[in-house]
């Protein structure tokens, strides 16, 4: 064993701490992301190390052997997992923190029992928080992995008295909490915590639709960081309450980017239950007669005749795979002259950044990735818009209609463009639920089919116009 001193223990952990910030600071732009997250690994690697070295736990060569094992499991899971299972693996990662906090929490408890020491208040009250945190963030993650799996429905799921059971798990976990600090020298108490809290977790996603899986995936990214956090209070470890804690306050912040996205408050989306399924019949008024379909032909023409193309992508493209198929079309076009942007809603997708992960993966250039504030000032100016698989961040409904699940949300001002061309597989609703009068606009055209045969389709067309 080989024991440092606490002071050099201290200066590791000091530089794992700038390391964390240095790498949330590069994770906010596309450019410098991957240094970002080398910076994090980094840390990670500094803290892990110095805090097992410091506690005596193991030597050098079980600590690299773990990190081999580790990075085998690392690279072959980066290698298989596809870009459009990203939210997924998000979500999984986010649980994963969670029930670590609830088992590592509940170890500690039980230690603390086994050595009959009498633990302060910080040290029980850190403990509740942590296997409450940590029990509904691995439970609630499990349903939205499921939810974006498709292994159970993505509409919302509500039923009577549903909030009236949430309050009373709420009520169940506060009583628990406070019989873990009158009774630390029992595990029950810890044990009908986290049973209310995982049931807790399970009922606080499931009335959750598609729609609004960007803010939960972050919301639950600021669970499993706080969960973190109180963990690190719990064994008195301050690098884990450092990266807890950064955890914590960035993923809320993005959920506060999120909701400020859609034009909606936390607890709206939390019990809203956006994204049910749509009633039989409800565009009819609006589509009846006046959806003109296009071909790829007919596209290329536009395109053929257009100086400025804005490309709006979304969850079809994501599921298609058609990122890199676009590039190449985009690379056609700009080959004649035409100037390509890319359009980015906030909310794109299934989480925060999906399309900006999907472009950089196709190797789209930084620069033609403009936020919504930056291009809706620019669509006037625009020949054509070219939207793949996108609905409710492009439903003029939002500005309009004030009662609906999109109100007031602020969308891409595609239809201010002189042409609007939208690929779809049909005319089926977003994920809000809600036809989309888009798609019956005077200036806007239906091209019909899987978004990757479909520019694909119109690859071949621009190099034979």
């Amino acid at each position: 064993m080989i024991t440092l001193n606490s002071t050099l223990i201290n200066v590791a952990y000091l530089v794992a701490s700038v390391l964390f910030i240095l790498g949330l600071k590069g994770l906010t732009h596309p450019r410098t992301a991957v240094r970002g997250n080398l910076y994090g690994a980094l840390a990670m690697l500094i803290a892990v190390i110095a805090t097992l070295v410091d506690q005596q736990i193991v030597g050098f060569q079980i600590i690299f052997a773990g990190l081999l094992i580790g990075s085998v499991i690392g690279v072959l899971l980066a290698a298989k997992i596809e870009m459009t299972a990203m939210p997924q693996l998000v979500a999984a990662f986010n649980g994963f923190g969670g029930g670590a906090s609830v088992l590592v929490a509940g170890a500690a408890l039980m230690e603390s029992q086994l050595v009959n020491t009498s633990p302060h208040h910080t040290f029980t009250v850190s403990t509740g928080v942590s296997g409450l945190i940590g029990a509904v963030t691995f439970f609630g993650s499990l349903i939205a992995f499921a939810k974006l799996q498709e292994l159970i429905s993505g509409n919302p799921l509500l039923f009577p008295g549903q909030q009236v059971i949430n309050l009373l798990l709420g009520l169940i976990c506060i009583g628990a909490l406070g019989w873990i600090i009158i009774e630390p020298e029992t595990m029950q108490p810890y044990w009908v915590l986290v049973a209310a809290a995982s049931l807790l977790g399970i009922l606080i996603v499931i009335p959750i639709g598609g729609a609004d899986m960007p803010v939960v995936i972050a919301l639950l990214n600021s669970f499993s960081g706080l969960a973190a956090a109180a963990t690190g209070f719990v064994l008195q470890n301050n690098i884990l309450i450092i990266a807890g804690s950064l955890v914590g306050a960035s993923g809320l912040i993005l959920t506060q980017i999120m909701c400020k996205a859609m034009n909606r408050s936390l607890g709206n989306v939390l019990v809203g239950g956006v994204g049910g399924p749509v009633a039989d019949g409800a565009g009819d008024e609006i589509y009846d007669g006046k959806v003109k379909s296009t071909s790829a032909d007919e596209v290329a023409m536009l395109f053929d005749t257009a100086r400025r193309v804005v490309v709006v992508p979304g969850y079809g493209m994501a599921v298609a795979q058609a990122q890199h198929a676009v590039r190449d079309m985009a690379n056609l076009l700009e080959a004649r002259g035409v100037e390509v942007d890319y359009a980015i809603h906030p909310v794109a997708g299934r989480m925060p950044g999906h399309m900006n992960v999907l472009l950089a993966e196709a190797e789209v250039p930084y620069d033609q990735l403009k936020e919504m504030d930056h291009v809706n000032p620019t669509f006037e100016q625009t020949d054509v818009v070219l939207v793949i698989g996108a609905n409710d961040v492009v439903n003029p409904l939002a500005r309009v209609d004030d009662n609906g699940p999109i109100a007031g949300m602020p969308i891409l001002d595609v239809d201010k463009a002189r042409t609007v061309v939208i690929i779809k597989r049909s005319l089926s609703p977003g994920f809000a639920g809600i036809a989309n009068p888009l798609f019956a606009a005077d200036n806007a055209l239906m091209y019909f089919g899987s978004a990757k045969e479909a520019i694909l389709d119109l690859v071949t067309a621009i190099k034979d116009a």
